[in-house]
């Protein structure tokens, strides 16, 4: 899990399509955990009570988990785009933004102070929806001094279903940010998130994703028992974690001829915190899909 303790330290990124190319002991690591998978009735039991399992984790850690993500406008230079089309009136033509999985809403409200330091005043260009999951995460983000009825539209949904429709509007959004989101879901619903988020975009609108990449140290260090499917692990506290291959990604999105791959490619990071004795190398991956 994404954690404050995974983004400690300067980053030093390295940006590459090529799989990592694993060590013995790491083959050895990821042989040992088929050792003991989960149970099938405990892996379905999982995915019964996943909403329970994220609202446990809000209760407990409540807004201080995740670090806000305010290296979203340097790897995504598209969140702070000027709009330049005109409405009937003449004024600038509002752009519309969803936060898929929007947790504390520690994406959406750096994103609105830096927009309105830029701007030097209020922004009302983007109107921005925030979904996720867990009640209790929405009721945090609805308690934020930034959270604006006027601008901001959050609420509760499972976007795996239909649910989201009755909240936005069909080819209506410009940007849609999955920012260690579509990890969290279960493998078999993958293609509904994407079939919903491609209903959702206009022509052209672009999906902006970040989440865990194949053989991150958080996948290597998963011990026997954890292991629910191939590349899908259990946490402790009973969230589920995926971690997904470049190619895999690519043909996820592009199926059917959905999206068009603008970026993906791995994130090599190293994570240093002198202090802790931190030294540890993360991998991610990062993309932009463009719907067609």
């Amino acid at each position: 899990m994404e954690s404050d303790q995974d983004l400690v330290g300067p980053p030093k990124d390295i940006f590459t399509t090529a799989d990592k190319s694993l060590t013995d002991e790491e083959k050895c690591r990821l042989e040992a955990q088929n050792s003991r998978m989960v149970p099938e009735f405990k892996a379905k039991k999982l995915e019964e009570q996943a909403q329970r399992h994220w609202d446990i984790f809000y209760k407990r850690n409540e807004t201080h988990f995740f670090k806000d993500r305010r290296w979203t406008t340097r790897e995504f230079e598209e969140l702070l785009d000027i709009p330049h089309e005109k409405n009937q009136e003449g004024g600038e033509k509002q752009r519309r933004l969803l936060e898929a999985g929007c947790g504390v809403g520690n994406l959406i409200f750096p994103l609105i102070e830096e927009k309105q330091e830029r701007s030097s005043g209020s922004n009302t260009s983007w109107f921005y929806y925030a979904c996720d999951f867990s009640p209790r995460a929405i009721e945090f983000v609805c308690s934020n001094p930034l959270y604006d009825e006027r601008r901001i539209k959050a609420f509760q949904c499972d976007i795996t279903t239909d649910q989201i429709h009755a909240h936005i509007s069909a080819s209506s959004l410009d940007i849609v940010t999955m920012i260690f989101v579509l990890s969290a879901i279960h493998p078999e619903k993958f293609s509904a998130v994407v079939e919903n988020m491609y209903r959702l975009l206009k022509p052209g609108g672009v999906i902006l994703f970040r989440d865990y990449g194949r053989y991150d140290m958080a996948q290597l260090r998963f011990k026997p028992g954890n292991k629910i499917a191939e590349n899908f692990y259990m946490r402790q506290d009973g969230t589920r974690s995926y971690f997904f291959a470049e190619k895999e990604l690519a043909a996820l999105f592009t199926h059917s001829d959905r999206f068009e791959i603008i970026e993906n490619s791995y994130v090599h990071r190293r994570t240093l915190n002198i202090k802790e004795g931190i030294d540890v190398p993360r991998i991610f991956l990062q993309s932009k899909l463009r719907k067609r």
